[in-house]
């Protein structure tokens, strides 16, 4: 394929992933994401077990597993602004015992659609992403940056000029060989004053956990080693324990509805002012 033919084809793929519901897209190689610091540091992390990790018998915590002939992966975003938080409300019961959300529906039905089209229109073999790395996924953020959507916060968190912190990613892998539309330099956090991580209610930035000296690099978890997973998903697990009961179609026994703090998130001042379509 021609540099010229693959860079329309790349545009054509990512004005698709907006017509089927994406808010933003984008495209990294996989071979570039091979080398993204999720990827490098993920099997030397401390084990982790929350109500966003999965145990799997038979795989290490932490790995990866790319498909084979996986060449490149798009990423889509959907906004999750401030005055929508039910996108993210998580819902324990009924068909989906392990939960789900809105704004993951969401993201499902973008990516189904967005796959369906690639593979009956363009002839190119996809490989979709569960959310979960202990289920198959690739880690989404890193994906993102390396596409040019944004940066890794000192919230840990994905970075978008448009809307900040405030979106939710999904990924799909292809055989083709497309161009990749990132990385980008942008990077509001490098001289702000941190009001995320003054605004974490359990203070899971206020220690550093990890060195480049530990670790070989400098690519750390919130940017300087200081994230606490544990923390965070201590929040996480007081929230579930704080369920509220929910109706769910086609059943007696209520389900259990999870509000999760978004603390870090509605502090930071990037994508604010952006303005709504």
């Amino acid at each position: 394929m021609s540099d010229k033919k693959a860079e329309e084809l790349a545009a054509l793929i990512l004005t698709k992933a907006k017509e089927f519901g994406a808010d933003l897209a984008g495209i990294a190689r996989v071979a570039d994401l091979k080398q993204s610091p999720s990827h490098l540091i993920s099997e030397r992390m401390p084990a982790f077990a929350n109500v966003g990790a999965k145990e799997v018998e038979g795989r290490r915590p932490g790995q990866v597993d790319w498909p084979e002939g996986a060449k490149s992966a798009i990423v889509i975003a959907i906004e999750h602004p401030e005055d929508k938080p039910e996108l993210d409300w998580w819902v324990l019961g009924g068909k989906s015992k392990a939960g789900h959300t809105p704004g993951n529906n969401l993201l499902i039905a973008a990516g189904k659609r967005l796959a369906d089209w690639i593979e009956q229109e363009l002839g190119i073999t996809s490989f979709r992403q569960a959310y979960h790395i202990e289920l198959g996924a690739i880690y989404m953020k890193d994906t993102a940056v390396m596409a040019g959507l944004g940066c890794i916060g000192k919230n840990n968190l994905l970075v978008t000029p448009q809307y900040g912190p405030r979106q939710r990613l999904r990924v799909l892998l292809v055989d083709a060989d497309l161009p990749a539309t990132g990385p980008s330099d942008f990077d509001p956090c490098r001289d702000c004053d941190m009001p995320c991580r003054a605004a974490c209610p359990v203070k899971a930035f206020d220690k550093t956990l990890y060195t480049k000296e530990e670790y070989g690099f400098p690519q750390l978890p919130g940017r300087t080693g200081v994230f606490s997973r544990p923390l965070c998903s201590q929040r996480q697990d007081k929230d579930c324990e704080a369920y509220e009961p929910v109706a769910i179609e086609g059943q007696d026994e209520p389900g259990k509805l999870a509000k999760f703090c978004r603390a870090c998130e509605f502090a930071c001042p990037v994508g604010k002012r952006c303005v709504r379509t």
